[in-house]
């Protein structure tokens, strides 16, 4: 290959002799590179002559690799002499890193035990780090408790806020809805055996004891859980969490505790608003459809719903919230890499804290049952 320009990275073949020279660098070799696809190398041993070359880059280093590389797949022997101490330093780097079809993983075809093994111990590890999370959440409250001055009220109010207040739409609407439906369905069985009466006693203790605990953590759950986890997510991605512990400032009191204790808050007084809403629709469709008086329905109501039965709805919505804030923050503080990241453990904290939710409801009401409560 002639030198057309002064310093370009050239390559002359002399029998089995490669002289290299001019300057292997990336912005000097696009026409050797050209070159080298089309030109007809020897054939046996080889020698390369790098004693003629000014200066060399990684570039250079990747081409002569890849040079090497091309003449071991023909079984044939390469010799390198004229190397620098920079060459050689670039070489083996080069070396070190580069991808060759032997560095490429294959496929693995697991089989099904393997599989159950690796998804067992990947929930165990979860299960790990969720009690170190909820370990450290109660270290940090403890804290607080000893210094009260620490706890934070005004992410405190501004979370009550977020969670409560602004949740009273969705919840008031759903739980009005709910109680309809149920007074709904129910009035229909019960008008056939001139009960209409006790459509009250349906709609008050099914929405009082199971149902406006349950549609309110679900309801908090899809709404605010999803929210923590997304906002922890994005700062955990952004380094906005390690920039508030170089700051000596602990993630979890900042951003954890007053979601909780926000939310322990609201939650009950959401469950109340929602019994009320939820009386208050089974209560329309009864005087709409069974002819049942305000008056009689309120009546009715008052007998059926007792303090007990109030105060076990009421009792669960501490627990949920709980739950709820628990999985939502500890998910997002998973969230690494990518906004994907962040999407995946939105959608893994919302389902698993409604099934959460769920499964410890249903263990309430076995316990309850129990118990005679």
């Amino acid at each position: 290959m002639n030198n057309d320009k002064q310093y370009m990275a050239t390559l002359r073949i002399d029998g089995p002799l490669l002289r290299c020279g001019g300057d292997w660098t990336v912005n000097r070799m696009s026409a050797l590179e050209l070159w080298l696809k089309q030109a007809r190398l020897p054939e046996g041993r080889i020698r390369i002559d790098l004693s003629e070359v000014r200066h060399i880059d990684t570039g250079g280093a990747w081409l002569l690799q890849r040079l090497m590389l091309t003449l071991e797949q023909r079984q044939q022997s390469v010799d390198i002499r004229g190397l620098s101490a920079e060459a050689r330093g670039l070489l083996e780097l080069v070396r070190d890193t580069a991808m060759t079809p032997e560095s490429v993983p294959h496929p693995h075809h697991s089989g099904v035990f393997e599989d159950l093994g690796r998804s067992s111990l990947e929930r165990a590890r979860q299960g790990m780090g969720l009690l170190a999370f909820i370990g450290e959440m109660a270290g940090v409250w403890l804290g607080q408790l000893r210094r009260p001055t620490r706890i934070r009220w005004r992410e405190i109010a501004h979370e009550l806020g977020e969670a409560g207040y602004k949740a009273l739409g969705i919840v008031g609407l759903l739980s009005f809805l709910l109680g309809v439906v149920i007074a709904y369905q129910g009035g229909v069985q019960l008008r056939q055996y001139a009960a209409s009466l006790f459509v009250a006693d349906l709609v008050g203790l099914s929405m009082v004891r199971e149902l406006a605990p349950l549609i309110t953590a679900i309801i908090v759950a899809g709404r605010s859980g999803s929210a923590y986890t997304a906002q922890i997510g994005t700062m955990q991605v952004t380094e906005e969490v390690d920039a508030l512990r170089s700051m000596g400032i602990a993630p979890v009191e900042l951003l954890v505790l007053p979601k909780l204790l926000a939310l322990i808050i609201a939650l009950p007084l959401l469950t109340v608003y929602a019994d009320i809403m939820g009386c208050l629709g089974g209560m329309v469709m009864a005087s709409v459809q069974l002819d049942v008086g305000f008056s009689s329905y309120i009546d009715r109501l008052s007998v059926a719903v007792n303090v007990e039965s109030y105060l076990v709805g009421i009792g669960k919505a501490p627990v949920f919230a709980a739950i709820i804030v628990t999985l939502g923050c500890y998910q997002g503080c998973q969230g690494v890499g990518s906004a994907e990241s962040v999407g995946r453990r939105t959608t893994v904290s919302v389902v698993q804290s409604i099934m959460a939710v769920i499964v410890i409801d249903a263990a309430f009401s076995v316990a309850f049952s129990y118990f005679g409560i």
